[in-house]
């Protein structure tokens, strides 16, 4: 799809230059920016104010090496990065990812995805993302805690309770934010809420293990009512394994759905009698291993080599939860072939923008990233909440403040996508609704 409003396809032109290579980056703001045609040509004052050429430069970029021990005596090198892109509605939020795929572009798209869904969420956060291309699997707590500390010596200049709030992505589970957390109290000498996935022990909230997985259903399950459905005797195909797949399957599951196939990266496993998730937790949660030794659980189930094959399973909900890009043009085509009624996405960005017009052209129900997956962002920002208070809400109290946030997305969403004439095409109303806000606060705050 092209852009047709004049302004903004230049301004497309100018993003692809100035970010030359950052093609995850250049995917999200032409989504973005295709979804606020009708908005700009109503509402012009956006463009004479300068919003949307702000909105696309980050506020600040910090990039830094990361220089740690291994267990064998060497130092390793790595980089850092902090995108802070907006801060119009609160402090910047948003993870950090230690990944090998990690640079600058992907941090980017994060950070830009990030504004929208904190907007959507109706809570007072800002948009911003960081990580490093460190990879932590394969190494030991030492060499994880080593570099984490090295990181946040760096990082923790440029974060805090009322200014940027990182919290985790891939890669960065509650063994990496414990090390980043001991590390910036120890060099700031202050014990505060910059940091969000925290263990209970110290601060962290309840549900906010289960919350983008279980926001994710609850999500799905809106969009599902508003069209005369439900996960109810649904079929249920989910990729990825870590906590967003683990949690959407465990939610689904309790909403009435039949999970049968989840994934990592070397394979999938399929259980036709429904995915064992007591025993998919203890794989990866407690021992960190592999999908394949399932299977040794399970031997009526099958493991296939190659994990994109996972679409090709017939079901009736997909739920892409692994990573960007990840659902192309092809599993779109397998998905509707095979009778799928509902797609939302756990991961960010997972489907291609070819795979994403095809749900849309084919009726569908389509729940992109940044409306369905913001569970997580949302229940960091009722931890922030808890920390600020110096209190601890009950699990119940969390996952219901959840469930009625995302209802609330899912709503908010519906109706921007019908006010400017898109009417159920939630990626045009997620940007929308999202935009808004945003853009309001920056006119005015006046040129900042």
């Amino acid at each position: 799809m092209s852009l047709k409003n004049e302004y903004l396809s230049s301004l497309m032109q100018r993003v692809i230059e100035r970010n030359q290579g950052e093609k995850e980056f250049h995917q999200a703001v032409r989504e973005v920016l295709e979804s606020l045609e009708p908005v700009v040509e109503k509402h012009p004052e956006y463009i004479r104010r300068g919003v949307l050429e702000c909105i696309i430069e980050p506020e600040r970029i910090i990039k830094f090496r990361v220089p740690w021990v291994d267990d064998n005596g060497y130092i390793r090198v790595n980089r850092g990065f902090r995108v802070q892109f907006s801060s119009s509605i609160g402090p910047y939020k948003g993870g950090l990812r230690f990944h090998p795929s990690v640079y600058e572009g992907i941090i980017k798209f994060l950070g830009f995805e990030q504004i929208f869904k904190n907007s959507l969420t109706g809570l007072p956060i800002g948009g911003g993302k960081g990580g490093s291309d460190f990879d932590p699997k394969g190494k030991s707590d030492m060499e994880v805690m080593r570099f984490c500390q090295s990181f946040m010596s760096e990082l923790a200049k440029h974060i805090g309770s009322y200014t940027d709030i990182p919290a985790g992505d891939i890669g960065v589970g509650s063994r990496e934010i414990g090390y980043l957390f001991g590390q910036y109290k120890r060099v700031t000498n202050t014990f505060t809420g910059v940091l969000t996935g925290k263990s209970i022990e110290y601060g962290g909230s309840l549900a906010r293990k289960e919350a983008t997985g279980y926001g994710l259903c609850y999500f799905t399950e809106a969009m599902l009512r508003d069209n005369g459905n439900t996960f109810s005797d649904k079929t249920v195909v989910i990729s990825g394994s870590g906590n967003v797949a683990i949690y959407a399957a465990e939610k689904a599951t309790q909403l009435g759905g039949k999970v049968v196939a989840l994934s990592d990266s070397e394979g999938y496993i399929y259980h036709k009698n429904g995915i064992d998730l007591r025993t998919v937790k203890i794989i990866k949660e407690i021992n960190r291993q592999r999908l394949i030794e399932y299977i040794k659980v399970h031997p009526d189930a099958e493991y296939h080599d190659n994990c994109k094959d996972i679409w090709s399973i017939k079901c009736d909900i997909a739920l892409p939860c692994a990573t960007e890009n990840e659902l192309d043009e092809n599993d779109a085509k397998m998905l509707i072939k095979n009778g799928c009624i509902a797609v939302a996405e756990g991961a960010n960005m997972p489907s291609t923008p070819e795979a994403i017009q095809l749900f849309l052209d084919n009726n569908i129900l389509f729940g992109p990233a940044k409306a369905a997956n913001a569970g997580g962002v949302a229940t960091s920002a009722l931890e922030m909440s808890q920390n600020a208070i110096r209190h601890t809400w009950g699990f119940a109290t969390v996952d219901a403040r959840l469930k009625e946030i995302m209802e609330s997305i899912y709503r908010k969403s519906s109706a921007a996508a019908e006010k400017y004439g898109m009417k159920g095409n939630l990626v045009a109303g997620a940007n929308i609704a999202g935009f808004l806000k945003v853009a309001n606060a920056m006119m005015e705050q006046g040129v900042v």
